[in-house]
This record gives C-alpha cells, structure tokens and sequence, in this order.
C-alpha cells in the first residue's frame, strides 16, 4: 500500500465504517464524519480569521496608505513594497487561503474512501479488504455497504428526474451553500486593489463553480460532505460572532459606513 492510501485514505475509510457500524447509513456516517474534521481543522479557521484581521489593521495603517499613494502608478514597486511591509508586520497576505487548500486531500481522500467502500462486486469487495485494518471488530459483516441515502445512491452521481430530465439538486446546494460561506465570512479589504484582496475574489468566483462540478460528476458522497462541510463551517463562525449576513446583498445595497 503507498503512503497517500496509507496516511490518508485507509485512516478514512476506517472511521467511515466504524461510524457506519454502529447502525446508521452511510450517508449520516459521511456527515458526522465530516463534523469532525471541520472541529479538527477549526484552529485552522480561526488562523484564518486572524490573518484576515491582521491584514485588515495593516492596510488601514498610515505607512500602507502612503505607500498606496507614492506607489500608485508603479504596479511592479508597490508589489516589492507591499510584500516588505507583510514581512516586517508578520502578516501572510496568503494566511486566509490556507484553509480551503487544506479541505482539496481530504477532498479527493474522501472520494477515494467513499469508492472503495461502495464496492459490490468480487473485485471491488476484495480490494476494499486491503484497507481494513485487521482489527476492525467484524467489519466484513458491513459489507458489501448499503449505498442508499434519503433519495439517492451514495456511489453515482445525484440525479433528481423530473419528466425524463434529471436535476443535480445536490451539485446546486453546493455551489450554493459555498457561495454563501465564501461571502459571509470573507472580510472586505481595504484595498481592492491588493494582490491577496485580488485572489480572493477569484477563490470566492471559482469555488462554488469547481466545487459544483466535483459535486456534479462525482459520487453523491462527496457531495454530502461539500453541503455539510459548508454549512458547519458558517455554524462555526456564527458561535463566534464573525458570521456578517449583510455581504449576501449585492455591493449597492450594502449599507454605506459614510456620515
């Protein structure tokens, strides 16, 4: 067995079966599982949310606004100027993306998992074997796993057929739901302009639509844990009173903090 299936996908698919084990569906089993990753990875989030504060307070500083203006016309300098000032102040103009890069091996490590525990066939049952640990309590008792979950089959892709055509209820959840914690827990920068204010806009633009094509052409399970993922992780900034509802408005009907 290499190291990825070994490190990441084999401790997965343990905890999936375990939970699995004690009686409830697979799918309830993919949603508690991803429960305990985002409790896992919360200092993560709250790294995040600090590194996002940082910036804050560092470009509302006279030093960055002057630098704004002597620079403003030599894109190249203010560049080099900018990435000194992050470097003196401590502060990784990157620090609020670490958290979504993160989610991409659980991401396809959970995919993986998923796959090789919705195995049925001779084939398939005998290679999901191999990643068992041998002192899992009768797991193959477990198997082959009932893939059914609410209305659909945990191993395809989610299809709702309406008169012969099928909507992807899911794959529209997750882009939804990712939209929606990209909006409500990004905080607005003061400089639009800045190089990490421009990258995330284009994580917040790319994301629901990457996430929604994984959801859309993947195993409904990677789905689940897309929908559930986003929605524990806005639950969790709401608890610690981060979570701004008003960035859903559009930019025009935002209330205006000018006197």
């Amino acid at each position: 067995m290499d190291l990825w299936n070994l490190i990441i996908v084999q401790p997965m698919l343990n905890i999936l079966l375990g939970i699995y084990s004690i009686g409830l569906p697979f799918g309830l089993a993919i949603i508690i599982f991803t429960i305990v990753v985002r409790l896992i990875t919360h200092p993560l989030t709250a790294q995040q949310q600090k590194s996002t504060q940082a910036m804050q307070e560092l470009q509302k500083s006279k030093e960055w606004q002057e630098m704004q203006k002597k620079y403003k016309n030599e894109r190249e300098k203010l560049s080099q100027e900018q990435m000194r000032l992050y470097k003196e102040m401590g502060v990784n103009p990157f620090g609020s993306c670490l958290p979504t890069l993160i989610q991409f091996p659980i991401i396809i490590g959970l995919y993986q998992s998923i796959m090789h525990a919705l195995g049925n066939t001779p084939i398939q049952l005998m290679d999901l074997s191999k990643f068992i640990y041998p002192f899992f309590p009768n797991a193959f008792k477990l198997i082959p796993i009932n893939p059914q979950f609410l209305w659909m089959n945990l191993g395809e892709p989610e299809r709702v057929y309406i008169g012969g055509f099928g909507i992807p209820i899911l794959a529209i959840l997750v882009m939804i739901t990712t939209y929606m914690q990209s909006k409500v827990m990004t905080m607005p920068t003061a400089d639009a302009n800045d190089q990490s204010a421009q990258m995330t806009k284009m994580m917040n633009l790319y994301m629901p639509l990457m996430l929604g094509f994984f959801a859309y052409s993947f195993a409904a399970g990677l789905a689940v844990y897309f929908v559930t993922s986003n929605l524990v992780s806005v639950f969790q900034y709401t608890l610690l009173g981060k979570t701004d509802w008003r960035r859903l408005l559009p930019a025009g009907m935002l209330p205006s903090n000018k006197k």
